[in-house]
């Protein structure tokens, strides 16, 4: 059989196949050469607008690499001394308009305009400067934007739009006036914001960052009488090496429970704990609504950023949301329980901290609903380039560090809790566990590689003791959105669907170390594969000391104080910017919470016909502002159901025309007017 022809180009003088690469930028990298740029990202649209990748296409000029085809016998030169003069001038023209205060950014060592500066050789800036000082919004719990450092390079209006299907930020104005900024210029967090922060992620500068929570939990760890723990999440320990320049895939776990230690934290616990005890909870929950008739398809809710996608976009879909915690909250439920006996002698207040590869879980720590008596269960959360940063800032040496071990008994989890950090994780995790109790006999093999792989959309069918599961896997929230939609439309159907913001899962967070290396995200997450296969547990029902806790303080899984601890409600987010409710008088409102029961009893009797029609009455009547719908998992009524609660009233065995008028009666007993 004949040989394919292989179709090469001419490179600086070298020969190089063309193998399916979409431009001649991505030729060029995979020949060495790197050429510049700030706009081109492989899992965002080819932009150009940055003009940085500029390269001498012969008979054709100076055309823009990113966006030229390549075609066989087309010869390019990258490294002329006009591509060079184009692309010195075009960074001095972005230094010229740009906030030049490099010792004090957050992305100093990690800017890209910073770095090619430097590679440029540009020692003076021949332009006048322009730039006329923004105010910094610093409104969001996640994310900081400083405008005065934007180089309308357009990446993270791509990635809201494209990755997430969100588009909380774009551009406005035009000419010298351009920005990118919110819709009216509001504040990020009066966007629709869900802050997954994959825009600070893709920034070049320092023009979108994770929100800095370091010289808090300093200050904490300074303070003589406070214990400082912190929960350490899986996809941390295979992205922190890269911050001190190591390959991707690194495991880093020792070290960075070591260097955690130095530093002053009393104890050093593994959020795949409770990524274990997520796993037990939400299988339960699975079960038991796969068993009994309940909502399906359950989504996963360990990503914070998808809860609040769903809750703003897609409020009649929050019942088949899993009623479980995130990790991380599960973790700082369980530590206010059982640590302060352990571990606060002479009432020494207890600080937890979470470290993590992600943005929205400092947005999720915030939240009301994870408050106890007005003690958030989760004081700090830092990403692992803030990690990263307070190691630097302590004077250690990461690799030069002896590997330490977790805290007992917190700190020991299977390799299930641990691939948590990687898209479709949850899935096998969950998986490993229901299996099994479908079967009623150990698991012969642990992997389920259906559910593995990288595309934005894996669907998997698995068949257990003759029953057919339908299962999802999904990451990016544009993705999402595709999914949520085929499922309303009946075009899709499913039992379960995992959701992740981030492309990739939580080892592609935007808390983690940035990088154009488009394997990093393969390598972390094999990294954790591996992990798992090291531990000498790959089931979380395996777990001896998940076996102990749950013995000791939590009774049965799924049971009433599991409920009480790791379980939550959630919210109707859609927003309406500027509507004015008052109350007579003019006294400002407080909403008159409403919420519908949807455990397995009150469903099968009605439940989610409830939900549905109280969301229709209170938006026909205007009433979104004044009301707080949300759905909860158990008032403990099972034998009277449905429960709704209208205010502090319990209503048993309610239908919708009982709940209608209790809302009713709240409404005018309160004297609402639009």
């Amino acid at each position: 059989m004949d040989t394919p022809e292989v179709k090469t180009m001419i490179i600086d003088s070298r020969e190089v196949a063309i193998e399916g690469e979409r431009n001649v930028l991505e030729v060029a990298r995979k020949a060495g050469i790197d050429i510049p740029t700030f706009c081109y990202h492989s899992e965002l649209s080819v932009y150009g607008a940055c003009r940085l990748c500029l390269v001498d296409v012969e008979g054709r000029g100076i055309q823009a690499s990113c966006s030229v085809k390549p075609e066989p016998g087309m010869r390019v030169r990258t490294n002329t001394s006009e591509v060079r003069g184009i692309r010195k001038i075009a960074i001095e023209l972005l230094l010229a308009n740009h906030d030049m205060n490099c010792p004090t950014c957050t992305k100093s060592n990690a800017c890209r305009l910073q770095e090619l500066a430097q590679r440029m050789g540009i020692d003076e800036i021949r332009y006048k400067r322009v730039l006329e000082h923004k105010p910094i919004d610093r409104s969001s719990n996640a994310l900081v934007r400083d405008p005065n450092k934007c180089i309308l390079c357009g990446d993270c209006v791509r990635a809201c739009h494209e990755i997430q299907g969100v588009g909380a930020i774009d551009f406005a104005y035009r000419g010298v006036s351009s920005a990118v900024l919110p819709a009216f210029d509001k504040n990020l967090d009066d966007a629709e914001c869900v802050y997954c922060g994959q825009c600070a992620a893709v920034c070049p500068t320092g023009a979108l960052t994770a929100k800095p929570e370091l010289n808090a939990v300093w200050k904490d760890l300074d303070d003589a009488n406070t214990v400082v723990v912190a929960q350490l999440a899986p996809a941390v320990r295979v992205g922190l090496g890269e911050f001190f320049g190591a390959k991707p895939g690194g495991l880093t776990t020792g070290q960075a429970v070591a260097a955690l230690k130095m530093m002053g934290f009393d104890k050093v616990y593994d959020t795949s704990f409770t990524a274990d005890m997520t796993v037990l909870e939400e299988g339960t929950e699975f079960l038991d609504r796969f068993a009994n008739g309940g909502v399906l398809p359950l989504f996963t809710s360990c990503c914070p950023a998808w809860v609040r996608f769903a809750e703003q976009y897609y409020p009649e879909f929050l019942p088949n949301l899993s009623s479980c915690k995130s990790p991380q909250q599960m973790f700082g439920s369980i530590a206010r329980k059982i640590l302060p006996a352990q571990l606060c002698a002479d009432g020494k207040r207890l600080v937890v901290v979470s470290i993590m590869p992600c943005t929205a879980k400092k947005e999720e720590a915030k939240l009301d609903k994870f408050q106890t008596d007005g003690q958030p269960d989760v004081d700090h959360v830092i990403t692992t380039v803030e990690l990263g940063q307070m190691i630097q800032q302590a004077g250690l040496s990461l690799d030069a560090l002896e590997p330490e071990s977790f805290d007992m008994p917190l700190g020991f989890k299977s390799g299930a809790g641990v691939i948590f950090g990687a898209s479709g994780g949850v899935t096998e995790a969950v998986l490993r566990y229901a299996v099994e109790k479908v079967q009623g006999t150990p698991l012969t093999t642990v992997d389920f590689k259906q559910v593995r792989g990288e595309a934005g959309l894996r669907e998997a069918n698995i068949t257990v003791s003759g029953i057919e599961l339908k299962l999802a896997v999904v990451h990016g929230l544009a993705n999402a959105r595709r999914v949520a939609d085929s499922v309303s439309s009946g075009e899709r159907e499913y039992h379960l669907i995992e959701i992740m913001a981030c492309p990739g899962g939580c080892v592609n967070g935007a808390g983690q170390p940035g990088t154009l290396d488009s394997t990093a995200k393969r390598l972390r997450a094999k990294a954790l594969y591996d992990n798992d296969k090291i531990l000498e547990l790959h089931k979380s029902q395996d777990n001896p000391e998940l076996k102990r806790c749950y013995a000791e303080h939590l009774g049965e899984v799924g049971g009433h104080q599991a409920h009480e601890l790791l379980h939550t409600e959630y919210q109707n987010r859609r927003r309406m910017m500027d509507a004015k409710l008052t109350l007579i008088g003019g006294t400002e409102l407080e909403r008159i919470p409403v919420s519908v029961c949807v455990g397995t009893s009150c469903f099968l009797n009605g439940s989610q016909d409830i939900l549905k029609g109280l969301m229709e009455y209170v938006e026909t009547q205007g009433l979104e502002e004044a009301v707080q719908l949300s759905a909860t998992f158990c008032m403990e009524n099972c034998g009277e159901g449905p429960s709704v609660c209208v205010g502090e009233e319990v209503l048993k065995r309610c239908t919708l025309p009982i709940a209608i008028e209790a809302l009713k009666a709240q409404v005018e007993q309160v004297g609402v007017t639009l």
